[in-house]
């Protein structure tokens, strides 16, 4: 990486945040860097971003901690779509013992990969997500971006961004909804939406 690398935050109430993050890495594996993609609060393997990023090992290398969707195998196998059951969302003041033990494990492996110097590009997504549903905290954000290397470019994404970590970041781009096709009853599309 010949400049240093800086905080990006993708934040917003819109979609297209974890699409910008996977578009950042496979910019940058075109470049040669390698990639670390670590989510936050997901844990289903049938969004078709995820099984592209994982074809493109070993320049990334992809870890996922959070629910998984029941209907997962089903989905992926294109024998169903995904039904909105929610099952793999977290609710706000409902997380689990597993919710937190999943954020606890992710919180582990992002303090060990930004430190780490083996990637280029570290991708925290949905880190502020879980910020916001108090399974992480402010201070281990802090903590994490405190870690990182000049070497490491370190990229954040999901709503509900702090000032304190906004502060942090040197580029801040906020995803607004103006029109989505939720909201005339379009459900969530393959190939679009996951």
């Amino acid at each position: 990486m010949p400049e240093p690398g800086i905080v990006q935050i993708y934040t917003g109430n819109s979609k297209g945040k974890t699409t910008a993050a996977i578009g950042q890495t496979i910019r940058a594996i075109g470049h040669g860097w390698r990639a670390a993609f670590i989510q936050f609060m997901k844990g289903s393997s049938y969004y078709g971003e995820l099984t592209t990023l994982t074809k493109l090992a070993p320049a990334v290398e992809v870890w996922q901690y959070g629910r998984i969707c029941s209907h997962n195998a089903l989905i992926k196998q294109g024998e169903s779509d995904c039904l909105a059951c929610g099952q793999c969302f977290v609710e706000k003041g409902k997380a689990t013992d597993f919710d937190h033990f999943y954020s606890k494990k992710a919180v582990e492996r992002s303090l060990n990969i930004v430190g780490g110097g083996e990637f280029q590009l570290v991708v925290l997504d949905e880190i502020l997500n879980a910020v916001y549903f108090e399974l992480v905290t402010e201070a281990t954000v802090h903590e994490i971006i405190d870690k990182k290397p000049a070497s490491v470019e370190l990229i954040l994404t999901g709503r509900n961004l702090t000032d304190s970590i906004a502060e942090r970041a040197q580029l801040i781009t906020e995803m607004k909804q103006v029109r989505h096709p939720y909201e005339v009853g379009i459900p969530a599309r393959r190939g679009i939406e996951y």
